[in-house]
């Protein structure tokens, strides 16, 4: 499949460059001159993260390597890509995703940073961490756990704290903070289930669960427990309705007062 995947997005942008030959350069240097995803990816994201401390080469070899020691990276990419391209409207390509979307490329950042955490190399997956989100204005903490099929809408002001867990196919929107109360330790911050749509501007705050298929309402504040297949909105939150479907992340209807 990142075979498959890769060869569209090379053929997207042997389209885009018909349209737009000012480009052509950009496009080589980003998706031609690479032989692979893994590759285009990694260069992708040590150009925007490097810096004087470390250059673009540490950084590329740092997210190759990576790829390349964990499959399950790679796999992830390619769903974070395929759930963006299926859920927000605007995309027009796989390769736009690639190259100018920030909520997709922070998360990759992210599972790069993750797999240092997992690595015993917390010092290197904190500095990742610090300049993604300065790069991305997404903070997403390396020991969080994040699944697949992720789309991250805009992404700017998304915060992820460290014990939060995301399971696969869940949807966020701008301005989200999945974060904790300030007075706990341990693990303390949210469960997130499959399915899961979050709106904008919404906070879930402390260690509770959003069940499967839940829907979170923009600017609602989420201190308690979130029962499957409910739809809660306000200040405190509280259950408005149920989502017309069973995983509401996928077809991305905000509507509070839908039901089955």
């Amino acid at each position: 499949m990142p075979e498959k995947i890769w060869s569209t997005i090379k053929a997207e942008i042997n389209e885009q460059i018909l349209h737009e030959p000012v480009l052509a350069s950009f496009f080589s240097k980003r998706v031609h001159q690479h032989d692979s995803l893994e590759s285009a990816m990694s260069d992708l994201l040590a150009s925007k993260l490097a810096s004087d401390d470390v250059p673009v080469s540490t950084i590329k070899q740092l997210m190759l390597e990576a790829f390349l020691q964990d499959s399950s990276l790679i796999n992830s990419v390619l769903n974070d890509l395929v759930a963006t391209k299926q859920r927000d409207p605007a995309v027009r390509s796989h390769a736009d995703i690639l190259l100018y979307y920030k909520g997709f490329q922070a998360v990759q950042a992210y599972r790069v940073a993750n797999w240092l955490w997992r690595q015993k190399r917390e010092n290197l997956a904190l500095y990742i961490q610090s300049l993604s989100s300065q790069v991305f204005a997404v903070d997403i903490h390396p020991a969080a756990q994040i699944g697949s099929g992720i789309m991250v809408d805009h992404a700017t002001g998304i915060v992820i704290g460290e014990t939060s867990v995301l399971e696969n196919n869940i949807s966020i929107m701008q301005g989200v903070t999945l974060g904790g109360t300030g007075n706990e330790s341990g693990d303390r911050h949210p469960k997130i289930r499959s399915g899961v749509l979050i709106g904008s501007g919404a906070q879930i705050i402390g260690n509770v669960i959003v069940g499967e298929g839940a829907k979170v309402g923009a600017g609602s504040v989420v201190l308690k427990d979130v029962e499957p297949h409910t739809t809660v909105a306000g200040i405190p939150a509280v259950v408005v309705g149920k989502p017309r479907a069973d995983h509401p992340a996928l077809d991305m209807n905000h509507d509070l007062n839908s039901s089955n």
